[in-house]
């Protein structure tokens, strides 16, 4: 289910694309800057939010062109 980010408030957008950004744990670059990254990618509408209620969690996924 695709999340309109505007909804979301500026603190719980960050935390979301912050979870997003470290979970596979192998990136090892600036965590706030790949954080600065997505929210930008976000704004410029090259990437969505999408919650998938079958496992609970909130997925960035690039939108198709």
């Amino acid at each position: 289910m695709k999340i309109p980010h505007s909804k979301l408030s500026r603190t719980a957008l960050t935390e979301v694309v912050e979870e997003f950004v470290t979970r596979d744990g192998t990136d090892h670059s600036e965590v706030n800057k790949r954080v600065a990254d997505v929210l930008e990618q976000l704004k410029k509408g090259f990437v969505e939010l999408h919650f998938d209620q079958k496992t609970g969690t909130c997925n960035i996924v690039a939108v198709a062109t």
